[in-house]
């Protein structure tokens, strides 16, 4: 049996990884970890005790060297034990998302240099990176200046072992919309609220909207000013707990927001809704177009436009069959092409 190292100061449980650790394995690798947990160790010690681990693993004769999400620190240490031939899943640009998008940093602030650092730098040592749109690499390649070859397109896609179609009782009478996030920027939730006020006389429409983070606490003083009572936050939930709030939605929510970051990707919660056979209605952007097809297994609408969420929030509810037909067509688009396996099976036919 083949073997792939895992390495890197990541999160198994994290979706990307979970995903990417599932279709090795499920493509015949051996998986073996060299890693830590980066929650529970911090700083310059990290380093320290991933060598530790690698000792540990040093003699194993490995097939494929993976860099983890997130990595942009740890390529250099990955290249410097096992040599040159490193896949790095870069999966997202540090200065995209910390400057530009959650805007954590000034363009031009050391922070923001350091993010374009390690962006650059863990880019030019690794032999191979990943990222899930061409859209992405397309900006990638551009603004770091990486050849465009060196890049893989690796779809996201979901761990069918955690979100499924699943029968879950609800109330006949209402409609569910659904949306789960961390509520950073790039996830819009401004126009859901929006959205949500401009129904909040369509009785039967109820949102519910899991999660926390960075912009938790704006998102709720807007729907407090917009008097959105027909909103439900249900704060942080685990995967097994949002398999079936997921299941019990008539509508899952993507992302809406028209930043840079927003163009280029798919999130999570995408792949999330069609792998549980759920219509799912997100911003027509891109990243988006490049993997699904409007009103065939998606259905868009305007991005940063609460009126036309809201739109297409009604037209769903009244038409039945077309909800029938995206969710239906969503899951067996996610059947062949979005599985673990597949997914893996794809990047293994082009390295």
């Amino acid at each position: 049996m083949k073997k792939i190292c895992f390495f890197g100061i990541y999160d198994r449980s994290y979706s990307r990884n979970r995903v990417l650790i599932s279709g090795f394995q499920k493509n015949n690798y051996e998986v073996i970890y060299c890693n830590i947990d980066p929650r529970k160790h911090k700083g310059i010690k990290k380093y320290w005790l991933l060598y530790k681990e690698y000792k540990k693993v040093k003699n194993k004769r490995f097939d494929l060297i993976l860099v983890a999400y997130p990595g942009h620190t740890v390529v250099w240490l990955a290249r410097l034990l096992f040599g040159g031939d490193i896949i790095f899943d870069l999966f997202l640009s540090l200065y995209n998302s910390e400057v530009e998008d959650r805007k954590r940093y000034e363009p031009k602030g050391v922070g923001a240099l350091y993010c374009r650092f390690l962006d650059w730098y863990s880019c030019k040592i690794a032999k191979i990176i990943l990222l899930d749109t061409y859209t992405q690499i397309d900006y990638f390649s551009e603004k770091f200046n990486i050849y465009h070859n060196r890049f893989k397109r690796v779809l996201i896609g979901s761990d069918d072992s955690f979100f499924h179609p699943k029968t879950v009782a609800k109330k006949e009478s209402e409609f569910i919309v659904h949306f789960h996030g961390s509520f950073i920027p790039l996830h819009g939730i401004e126009y859901i609220i929006k959205a949500a006020s401009i129904l909040k006389n369509e009785i039967s429409i109820k949102f519910r909207i899991f999660g926390k983070g960075q912009e938790f606490d704006r998102m709720l003083r807007i729907k407090e000013s917009l008097s959105a009572d027909n909103i439900v936050f249900g704060g942080r939930i685990s995967d097994e707990v949002l398999n079936d709030t997921i299941n019990e939605a008539d509508i899952i929510l993507g992302v809406f927001s028209d930043g840079i970051k927003s163009r280029m990707v798919v999130t999570n919660k995408v792949y999330e809704g069609v792998a549980c056979r759920k219509p799912v209605l997100t911003a027509r952007v891109p990243g988006v177009e490049e993997v699904f097809s409007d009103r065939v297994n998606i259905l868009l609408c305007h991005p940063s436009d609460e009126k036309d969420l809201a739109k297409k929030i009604l037209e769903l509810k009244a038409d039945k069959k077309l909800r029938d037909k995206i969710a239906e067509n969503g899951y067996n688009f996610y059947l062949k092409n979005l599985r673990p396996e597949i997914i893996v099976s794809n990047l293994l036919k082009e390295i």
